[in-house]
């Protein structure tokens, strides 16, 4: 196993290398080993795996993944700890209520709870049905000359900002672009959509068309743009004085943009007049993630530390900070050389947190409780971005061992898997937009070398989809009462792999590139 850790080591520092905007001649070598990796890995994975590696996989990837997963550990599918999790969250609930647990007495589910469950278990077989016979035609978006770092749907538009340092609108119907704008002198990190009232203020005090929409950028220039989208002008510059690596928009009172820079610093901004209202220094290193939920707002950094928000717009600092949860507590720390990204997305007394690994991490902000959601079956899996959308918790992955890139979907609130989304030479994921058309049929944009649009197919469509749709049964009971990864999920630094022999250009870290302080939403 340490060999295997060791490759995948090695493979997780090429992928970064590869995405950096110039290379070294040193790294350009490194980059060259990574066929030859890749090959030696996957000799390893099968004769660790063996003939019942494959078993749940369905569909006609079965072959390839034998050679792309580790062996499933027994205590991954020894019992279905979803149901247990739940049933704990209802004694817990019951002791905050006053209720009893009776003193770990076993109790009898009423004859509702068991209706409710039964009917829980037909809606989720009836969804799991429905994406298993899923169909997506895929369309590629040329225009940008760099990775694509973040990307916002807006009515029929996508907008898609890229480290070209422009922020690129696209009509999705035509798969045409629309405008190029063209006004950062640095790498575009992350991109927010203000609600359709906030647009219309702002649209009024500005004497535009009252249905304009604006879109606002962040970039590594210091600068938070606002664009309107209709006639691609600049309206506002906001400048910062640090690089702007991630953006939320609350939609209270009067409305504030909040610009995470990376140097750790939150700021506030009033939409109507764009002055400072706050700025406090809220994390250690750079804000890769700032997410609102009504009255909340929830920040995430690159050394793993989560920070939840009040807002009210009549203290004199909007913000005030609720609660802290250090590394230690989200799991999602930097130091084992995983990602250096943070990424999460909110759903009520939980969110849910990408940071590098197999695995999502699902914290309970109110108490600090941590769990985990297996997104890959192997130690070699990277998942690079997590999302929601009505229904459904979507996490993207990325295989190290064979550079095969999918999305995995899960039905919440219970986090049940579904199916595994992918195609033939699919691109790393780096950043998801997603909405419903007025069919309510699903359209999505995931992004990085490349700009993809997803466009759902009416059931009744007869030819075959650009999309491998898949089920791999390992999935099925991923919901783990441990917040803390296995050893083989440590796939980055061990003693035993610090101690094997290495070239000096095999050795040396990657040095840090700018995507990787980027919000990718």
């Amino acid at each position: 196993m340490g060999e295997v850790r060791k490759l995948q080591k090695k493979l997780r520092q090429i992928e970064n290398l590869e995405i950096k905007v110039s290379l070294t001649p040193e790294e350009k070598i490194k980059v060259l080993k990574k066929a030859e990796l890749r090959f030696r890995l996957a000799e390893l994975l099968l004769q660790l795996s063996g003939p019942q590696q494959t078993e749940g996989i369905v569909g006609k990837e079965e072959d390839k993944m034998k050679r792309q997963v580790e062996k499933v550990t027994e205590q991954h599918v020894s019992q279905p700890p979803a149901l247990k999790i739940a049933r704990e969250e209802r004694r817990e609930n019951e002791d905050v209520n006053g209720g009893n647990t009776g003193g770990g007495r076993e109790t009898h589910e009423s004859p509702v709870n068991s209706s409710k469950e039964e009917q829980e278990d037909a809606e989720f077989r009836f969804r799991k049905q429905t994406w298993e016979n899923a169909k997506f035609r895929l369309r590629t978006l040329e225009g940008h000359s760099d990775i694509i770092t973040c990307v916002v749907a807006v009515d029929n538009l996508v907008v898609s900002g890229s480290r070209d340092t422009t922020v690129k609108v696209w009509h999705v119907p035509t798969a045409t672009e629309q405008r190029n704008l063209g006004g950062h002198s640095g790498g575009v990190t992350c991109l927010i959509a203000p609600p359709p009232e906030y647009c219309r203020r702002l649209a009024c005090e500005l004497d535009t068309a009252e249905k304009e929409r604006f879109v606002i950028s962040g970039s590594t220039d210091c600068c938070v743009k606002i664009w309107a989208l209709s006639t691609g002008q600049c309206v506002k510059s906001i400048y910062t004085f640090n690089a702007v690596t991630s953006l939320c928009f609350i939609p209270e009172g009067e409305g504030c943009i909040v610009s995470g820079s990376d140097a750790g610093k939150l700021q506030v901004w009033s939409w109507s007049s764009q002055e400072n209202c706050q700025s406090v220094n809220a994390h250690l290193d750079a804000v890769t993630t700032l997410q609102s939920q009504g009255p909340l707002v929830f920040s995430g950094s690159a050394e793993g530390r989560v920070c939840v928000w009040e807002v009210c717009d009549e203290w004199s600092a909007p913000l005030r900070r609720l609660h802290l949860w250090e590394p230690e507590v989200t799991g999602c720390g930097g130091d084992d050389g995983v990602s250096g990204r943070l990424i999460l997305s909110p759903r009520g007394d939980r969110m849910f947190l990408s940071c590098g690994r197999a695995s999502i991490r699902i914290l309970n902000w109110r108490t600090g409780v941590v769990t985990r959601l297996n997104n890959h079956c192997s130690t070699a899996g990277v998942t690079d971005c997590v999302n929601q959308i009505p229904g459904l918790l979507i996490g993207s992955c990325f295989d190290l061992t064979n550079g095969e890139s999918m999305i995995n979907l899960f039905s919440v609130p219970h986090c049940k898997y579904l199916v595994s989304l992918t195609s033939s030479d699919f691109p790393r994921i780096l950043c998801f937009a997603a909405w419903l058309t007025a069919s309510g049929d699903h359209r999505w944009v995931t992004g990085g070398r490349e700009l993809i649009v997803w466009e759902q197919l009416p059931g009744n469509f007869k030819k075959r989809g650009d999309v491998i749709v898949r089920r791999d049964s390992r999935l099925d009971n991923s919901l783990l009462e441990s917040d803390r990864d296995s050893e083989d999920d440590k796939s980055d630094v061990d003693d035993d792999e610090i101690s094997i022999p290495q070239d000096a250009s095999e050795t040396e870290e990657p040095a840090s590139s700018s995507w990787l302080r980027c919000v990718l939403q």
